[in-house]
């Protein structure tokens, strides 16, 4: 089920059959040191999550998949979502290099914050992203998303700690941006 489509990638529900998917997402080398993730999951785990993820409302769990083959080639979530406040965080991550840098992940947020803006009625997005990964650094401010701070050496991975920069958006910057096209 495509439930929001762009011109490259579309973003789909994930379920419990998608568990081996996701778990070969989650434990691609690269994608676990550019999300952070230093925990090892196993196939229960993986499922029990997605579970657990779908029947939780303040969180929307999508994989990302190419309009041209039907591969998954990521996930984007809103999660924590404060309908009271209007806000949540998102998070992507696009698995493999060979899938980088190429607009994917670009389109993908762009159908997120769509949904999150226009359908979810939120009033602020936020994310973190870690300071050695400067192409998605890059990507967000081009988006529109503002840094509000850095939460310094945050992260330890690879022997090293890490900056976490905390970056965000809001529905009137979003919509100034990206202002749907008006034909007279």
């Amino acid at each position: 089920m495509k439930f929001l489509e762009g011109e490259k990638v579309y973003l789909r529900p994930i379920s419990v059959e998608d568990t081996e998917t996701y778990l070969q997402l989650l434990n691609h080398s690269k994608t676990r040191k550019l999300t952070g993730t230093q925990k090892s999951f196993n196939k229960e785990q993986i499922r029990d999550y997605i579970a657990s993820k779908n029947q939780d409302p303040s969180n929307v769990l999508l994989l990302i998949s190419l309009q041209a083959n039907n591969n998954v080639i990521g996930d984007i979530q809103l999660l924590e979502i404060d309908t009271i406040n209007q806000s949540c965080y998102i998070r992507i991550s696009i698995e493999s290099e060979k899938n980088q840098g190429k607009g994917f992940g670009t389109e993908a947020m762009k159908l997120m914050l769509e949904y999150g803006f226009g359908i979810l009625n939120l009033h602020r997005i936020e994310l973190n992203v870690f300071s050695f990964n400067k192409r998605a650094l890059h990507v967000y401010e081009n988006l529109g998303f503002k840094i509000e701070g850095i939460q310094r050496e945050a992260l330890f991975y690879d022997h090293q700690y890490h900056d976490s920069i905390i970056m965000s958006m809001l529905e009137s910057e979003y919509r100034e941006k990206h202002k749907p096209n008006m034909k007279s």
